[in-house]
């Protein structure tokens, strides 16, 4: 079995993944859900200050392990590969956006949302994640009390200056493999499989870890066998 590190996006918390840490344990994987640090303390340096924290902990570990990392997580996997002593035995993107090497996260976002964000920004710091969207769409994507509360209660305020902040010029450099949720990502799985990325390809939503985690964990056991390292 492999060794699995969920990654969250750095707008929410390690609650996003829900139960699939439980059921891809259930199913014999080695599984942790490490936390990236606070945006909001870090002055400058973001990618960098973030990754070498997350590989500190990465590290404690034992056998190079598959990243798998959630939505915004997917831009700070290079930095994080290079930040590791050993090199990860591959990575899963789960509707996550692709690596931006040279661009600020606000040049990839479609004009509209940076425009809503820019106009949003009070002391230097944008609203929490779910303060993105229209009132009751966090609902309808997890209607689940509970776990929603859960999500909720791990969100701050984010820096505009990481939103602003140019990604290391470094690409994907492991194995990789993609798992899309949502119909946001076309363009994202579109790219894997030109590359000859193991795709999958389920018709849920973002936050599809928090509502459908067996579903979710049976497609990352999946792409973990598919990788080249397997």
């Amino acid at each position: 079995m492999a060794r699995l590190v969920l990654l969250h996006s750095p707008f929410v918390g390690p609650a996003s993944w829900g139960g699939v840490a439980a059921e891809l344990s259930r199913r014999g994987h080695a599984v942790t859900t490490p936390v990236w640090p606070r945006l909001e303390p870090i002055p400058d340096n973001f990618y960098r200050t973030l990754a070498q924290d997350m590989a500190a902990q990465i590290e404690t570990g034992e056998g190079a392990p598959i990243l798998v990392a959630h939505s915004g997580g997917g831009a700070l996997i290079p930095a994080l590969e290079a930040a590791l002593a050993t090199a990860p035995a591959g990575v899963i993107l789960v509707d996550a956006i692709l690596p931006h090497p040279g661009k600020a996260w606000l040049e990839t976002a479609p004009p509209q949302l940076a425009l809503q964000l820019r106009n949003g920004v009070d002391a230097g710091l944008l609203p929490p994640w779910d303060q993105w969207w229209p009132p009751g769409a966090l609902e309808r994507l997890v209607p689940d009390a509970a776990a929603r509360t859960a999500l909720v209660s791990e969100l701050e305020g984010l820096p505009l200056d990481y939103l602003e902040e140019q990604a290391p010029a470094m690409t994907l450099s492991s194995p990789a493999a993609y798992l899309q949720l949502s119909g946001a990502y076309d363009d994202e799985g579109q790219y894997a499989v030109r590359q000859g990325w193991p795709v999958v390809r389920l018709p849920l939503h973002h936050l599809a870890m928090l509502t459908h985690a067996e579903a979710v964990a049976g497609a990352i056991d999946g792409l973990a066998a598919r990788l080249p390292h397997a």
